[in-house]
């Protein structure tokens, strides 16, 4: 049966669909533990996940004006037309991740991250992964993650202003490779960079729109292609600025 089409990119910002967070103090650790609880119980995400969610802020990573709606479920403007994701797209990604690669010890894996935008994300899978690499094409967003992930201790998370479509082939292969920008087809280069059994998610635009598709390198030259949700990302788009 198909899944349910939702819309889950970082580009444009939708409603809330969990229950509504109020009177709170909307950057207050407690309402960023009512949301993660309930995208928690709604998804049946990773324990690891839900603990990492939890003790990352939100609230650091979004606009000032928009400070009290960092613990809603919808994506925020960061700039350049570009927003931080919705907590349950974040949630539903690095989770799919994680169960993938099941079993394994984590501090071992290395991840590739196209598009850091304001560093939330690379936050979180710095602290769910051994090596984390993070690329951003947006010069000005690309140091205003640096800005947003000072003082947090991400030792084993690099960050790179570069462009996103060619990986980063001098620190492949990578045992998952996220996306948050649509193609129109998936770069040849991310592919090649991933490791036998490794995971790709990213969204990919055809006729009908955008679909998140889930590509696992099974070895030999051969790949296993999943489409999942329906999106709707920003474009991916080639080179720097």
């Amino acid at each position: 049966m198909a899944q349910k089409p939702e819309l889950v990119g970082r580009s444009i910002p939708q409603a809330a669909q969990l229950p509504a967070v109020s009177g709170l103090g909307l950057d207050s650790d407690k309402a960023r533990f009512h949301l993660i609880d309930a995208l928690a119980q709604h998804f049946q995400l990773d324990s690891s996940l839900v603990e990492v969610m939890r003790a990352v802020p939100r609230h650091r990573f979004v606009e000032p004006a928009f400070v009290s709606r960092a613990y809603e479920d919808m994506a925020l403007p960061i700039g350049h037309q570009q927003t931080i994701s919705k907590p349950s797209t974040v949630a539903r990604m690095l989770d799919r991740i994680l169960k993938h690669h099941h079993g394994q010890d984590r501090k071992y894996l290395k991840i590739l991250e196209i598009g850091t935008g304001c560093g939330y994300q690379a936050a979180l899978l710095s602290r769910l992964f051994g090596e984390v690499f993070s690329i951003e094409r947006i010069k000005d967003l690309h140091l205003l993650a640096k800005k947003n992930l000072r003082g947090m201790q991400c030792f084993n998370l690099r960050m790179l202003f570069a462009d996103g479509l060619k990986g980063l082939a001098q620190a492949a292969p990578f045992d998952a490779i996220i996306a948050a920008a649509a193609g129109d087809s998936i770069p040849e280069a991310w592919t090649q960079q991933l490791k036998p059994g490794g995971i790709l998610l990213t969204p990919v635009t055809s006729a009908n729109g955008q679909v998140l598709e889930q590509v696992i390198y099974l070895g030999h030259g051969n790949f296993q292609h999943l489409q999942l949700d329906a999106v709707r990302f920003v474009p991916l788009l080639q080179g720097t600025r």
